[in-house]
Formats: structure tokens, C-alpha cells, sequence
């Protein structure tokens, strides 16, 4: 599971507002600095959610390695890096870390720890699946492509401005929905189901099953799940254009579903800006 950084879904209000959609995978590690960016809407893979033997599975065939073994020096900053002899000492150390992480966490499956605890061991070698959606973007890549970033994290953001830069958002008039995950022939449904899917596929990428197959009526049963739980992130992905910028949530220019339906219009049946 490398780094992954595909644009999705890219769509342009008439007010010029990109509301761009990210499919990202990352180390674990580095996921805590993503979070400080709150202009952005996200949901990503939980180590709750999977099995134990998937995980361990996948960090002993793929774990996570730090892309650049810094020399230690003062400060935040590592500007030199370890010799190639001591770089494969490092790798060493970290992978027979894992190793004994791994062991641990097979005992402790053993004796009947809970995944929601055993996983935690496993985290600083595991990968991580984002969804990412934002309409403002500048500000993190001035700052995560900066030499001065935590390595790991630098390189995804090159991989998603790369991304950015080749992508061309699809010009789309008020009202028109941003739907994150549809497929051609999911766009014959009504409105209302597209949406709800949506936020159901959206959701999935906590259980590393928004690729496999799709079941509409599985995905409606999320979506209803997720509203009766207040488990609201989702719907922040899915968002309809407005003729002006208007800010609203973490967006600019789109007015997300999650507002719509927080403030009781979608529920009343009222039409979107």
C-alpha cells in the first residue's frame, strides 16, 4: 500500500470556487499534522474498525519506512541525513521493531485483547487511508511542500499539488451537487439516494471497503445509520454550488450537505442555493 495522492471528484462553481475530492494513502504517523488543517473535510481508515489480521498482515508484507533517516541535530529539523551504513542499520532497527510489535500484538490477540487496543500497537507501520475534500488548498501546500516539513508528509503533498495542478475541475452551474463515488449509472437514481450513497461511500473508507462492490440499498442503510448516530464527517464531503462565495462550514462557494441537513432543510424539503 505506497503513498497515493488521486484527485476524485474536481468540480468549479460559477463563482470560481474548486471543491476538490482526494483519495489519499500515507503513513499513520504523519496523520496527526494533516488534522491541523481544518479548511479541509475528512475520513480516513480507523484502526478500530480493522480485523487484526488484516493489519498485521499488511504491516508485515507493506509497513510504513520513513522516507528520509535523518541525522540528529537540534531542533525540529533534520538537515543532513544518516550515512548509507547507518541508514541500513536504521531500517534494520525500525523493521525488527515491527516485528516485535507484531508478536506482541498476536499475543495479545491470544489472550483476548480487543482490536481497538492490540491495532494502537501496530500504528507507527501502518498506512492510512484519507478521503479529503477541500476548496482551499494554497495554504497547505506552501507549508507541506516546504523543505521544512516532516519528510513523510512533504512528499504526499507534492503528490497531491502534482495531482492538483494536472487535474481539471468540471465547470458546473448552481445547484449542480458535488457527489463523491458515483458511478455513471448511480446518477439515475433521484437526487436524494445519490446523496445519501454518497456520504455512505464516503464513510466506508473506515473499513477499507469503498472499492469493493456496492449495494445500494447497504449504502442507504449506512447513511440512515450514520444520521441516527450524528456520525456527521461524511456529509461534509458532499456539497452543492453556490452562485457566490459564501463561505459555509470549511468551504467556500459550496454549501455542504452536512449544513443542509444540521439546519433542517433538506429534511423539511427545501431547495439548496
Amino acid at each position: 500500500m505506497p503513498y497515493r495522492a488521486d484527485v476524485l471528484l474536481d468540480s468549479l462553481s460559477p463563482a470560481g470556487c474548486r471543491l476538490t475530492t482526494f483519495v489519499l494513502t500515507y503513513p499513520r504517523f504523519v496523520h496527526a499534522e494533516l488534522l491541523t488543517h481544518r479548511l479541509f473535510s475528512r475520513n480516513s481508515s480507523s484502526s478500530r474498525a480493522i480485523p487484526v489480521k488484516k493489519l498485521i498482515e499488511q504491516v508485515a508484507e507493506e509497513a510504513v519506512v520513513p522516507v528520509w533517516w535523518g541525522k540528529n541535530q537540534p531542533g525540529m529539523q533534520a538537515r543532513e541525513e544518516l550515512g548509507l551504513t547507518e541508514q541500513e542499520e536504521a531500517r534494520r532497527i525500525w523493521l525488527s521493531a515491527r516485528d516485535q510489535a507484531v508478536a506482541a500484538a498476536r499475543r495479545l490477540v491470544e489472550i483476548g485483547g480487543h482490536k481497538q487496543i492490540v491495532n494502537r500497537m501496530l500504528e507507527p507501520w501502518m498506512w492510512i487511508t484519507v478521503i479529503l475534500s477541500g476548496t482551499t488548498y494554497e495554504n497547505f501546500f506552501a507549508l507541506r511542500c516546504h523543505g521544512d516539513a516532516q519528510p513523510e508528509l512533504r512528499t504526499l503533498a507534492e503528490m497531491m499539488r502534482e495531482a492538483y495542478a494536472a487535474s481539471t475541475p468540471e465547470a458546473v452551474p448552481a445547484g449542480t451537487w458535488h457527489l463523491p463515488f458515483m458511478r455513471d449509472d448511480d446518477r439515475r437514481l433521484p437526487l436524494d439516494v445519490q446523496r445519501k450513497i454518497a456520504v455512505a461511500r464516503c464513510a466506508r473508507v473506515s473499513y477499507l471497503t469503498h472499492f469493493g462492490k456496492r449495494d445500494i440499498e447497504k449504502d442507504v442503510d449506512l447513511y440512515e445509520r450514520l444520521l441516527v448516530d450524528r456520525h456527521m464527517s461524511p456529509f461534509e464531503h458532499v456539497a452543492v454550488a453556490s452562485l457566490e462565495p459564501i463561505p459555509d462550514g470549511n468551504f467556500v462557494g459550496w454549501k455542504q450537505y452536512r449544513s443542509l441537513v444540521e439546519s433542517g432543510q433538506v429534511a423539511l424539503g427545501a431547495g439548496a442555493p
